[in-house]
């Protein structure tokens, strides 16, 4: 879950939104307008500024329940990075790159919290292993694996990618908004590359980016592997605004399914999404 998300369901559950924060736009297209000057760390204290003007002290009931929803996608990432990043298996070579996915999490967290203020849900425990508290579940070698912890982190990444581009279309006529959103959602589709990266230099065959429902995801028992599988459907769809990328030219020939699935990401829904945090949360 990610900021793109967040608005998307804002959206949904506060048709009144957009108008609430009209008055401020030009406020958010200044923060964006500073392109590398202003670090995107920060747009996310900037936008929880905007939350607290466009709502005063009290929140809606619908708005608290996507906010705690995100908190509680945020609380996962933010929770796992902090958790597995002292652990004696990170490379040292690859800890500074790390630390920084777990700053942007944790900078997430502190975001929604802000403008939730008392109404924000605390953080639940997890269970890492995918058991739902058992504590054995499909993942459980991240606890002594660098492979698994990498593979998991990709999870947790890609599937967050997906989940907000689920409802991007409910913000397309809040252009400022969607702006100052698309630069978190940069950064965390950057995450995923990244960890696909480091784990194609341990010699994992993975690309930086999905093709088709391959996860690249290997070495897990047969529930890891179904359980990771669940993420990447519907990535194979090659159709897009009505037309067949298969059968557009290509410099030889077609475009290849591979490629058409590759050059596009595919959404996924909130229902989707709901399930694979249930896999981590404990009871």
């Amino acid at each position: 879950m990610d900021f793109l998300n967040l608005l998307n369901d804002i959206q949904t559950a506060d048709p009144e939104f957009a108008d609430r924060i009209s008055p401020r736009r030009s406020a958010i297209k200044n923060i964006t307008s500073f392109g590398s000057k202003v670090a995107v760390a920060s747009l996310p204290f900037a936008i929880s500024a905007l939350f607290k003007k466009a709502y005063g002290q009290s929140l809606s009931s619908s708005v608290v329940s996507v906010l705690n929803f995100a908190l509680t996608a945020e609380y996962l990432e933010s929770s796992f990075y902090n958790k597995y990043l002292s652990y004696s298996y990170i490379p040292s070579a690859n800890a500074a790159g790390l630390a920084l996915l777990k700053t942007d999490e944790t900078n997430h967290v502190n975001f929604l919290k802000s403008v939730l203020g008392s109404s924000a849900i605390a953080a639940p425990s997890w269970d890492f292993s995918g058991g739902s508290g058992s504590g054995n579940g499909p993942f459980a070698s991240v606890e002594t694996s660098y492979d698994t912890f990498l593979a998991l982190a990709q999870t947790f990444e890609d599937n967050g990618v997906r989940a907000y581009k689920g409802q991007a279309t409910a913000l397309m006529g809040t252009n400022t908004v969607l702006t100052a959103a698309l630069n978190i959602h940069s950064v965390e589709a950057r995450h995923a590359s990244y960890l696909r990266r480091l784990r194609q230099l341990r010699g994992v065959s993975v690309k930086p980016w999905i093709t088709g429902v391959t996860s690249g995801i290997t070495g897990l028992n047969a529930a890891g592997t179904a359980a990771v599988a669940s993420i990447y459907s519907g990535e194979d769809n090659v159709s897009q605004g009505g037309a067949d990328i298969t059968k557009l030219p290509a410099i030889s020939g077609t475009v290849a399914v591979n490629a058409a699935t590759e050059a596009f990401d595919e959404p996924l829904t909130m229902a989707q999404v709901l399930p694979v945090i249930a896999l981590f949360k404990k009871p």
